[in-house]
């Protein structure tokens, strides 16, 4: 039976990255993978890496599309892989975790686990209740420390303000992975 995989982790975790090496390791083999990524991702229309790796992506996603029936439209598929998974609906992950159990196809979704706010987002939410597997991707504050929590900053200053969503490219958004420590701290907890 093929599975539902979940990688999550803190931003600059390696997730882009690592989905790039395993592309390359199905299509080394001569396996035909199929590189989806959320819409709602405006960066580029490309899986992008920090470290200046890249993939194209090979369908790019809305919160109305059928996933399943968008993958089956693409016959020979042996692995399809998510970037940026936590932008999809929980109907979406549902469809992918179909897509595994009942037609055989591995799914690698990666994304990050929580918002700014330490919320939950709705495409990562539903991941961590369906995944046969969870894998956590990890990176460091810069105390040093194991970077769970995703900050974002808006002129330099930390805050919890502003929607669930909004792309390093929108303006003086910026985002930090950060300890669970160093983010209460630079909230001004314990107050």
């Amino acid at each position: 039976m093929a599975k539902l995989y979940f990688r999550y982790g803190a931003m600059n975790s390696g997730k882009s990255t690592s989905l790039i090496q395993v592309a390359h390791n199905y299509e080394e083999r001569g396996q035909r993978v199929l590189v989806v990524k959320p819409g709602v991702d405006t960066k580029s229309p490309a899986v992008l890496s920090r470290i200046s790796v890249a993939r194209e992506v090979d369908l790019a996603v809305d919160e109305h599309t059928d996933l399943r029936a968008a993958v089956l439209a693409h016959p020979g598929v042996d692995c399809v892989l998510v970037d940026e998974a936590q932008f999809l609906t929980g109907r979406q992950v549902e469809q992918l975790f179909a897509l595994a159990v009942t037609d055989g196809v591995p799914v690698i979704a990666y994304g990050l686990r929580s918002d700014f706010r330490t919320r939950g987002f709705p495409g990562s939410i539903r991941l961590m209740e369906l995944a046969h597997s969870l894998e956590e991707l990890k990176t460091i504050c810069r105390c040093g420390r194991k970077a769970i929590l995703n900050a974002r900053t808006v002129g330099g200053r930390l805050t919890q303000d502003g929607d669930q969503v909004a792309i390093e490219d929108d303006g003086p958004v910026g985002y930090e992975s950060m300890c669970g420590t160093c983010y209460l701290s630079t909230l001004g907890w314990p107050a």
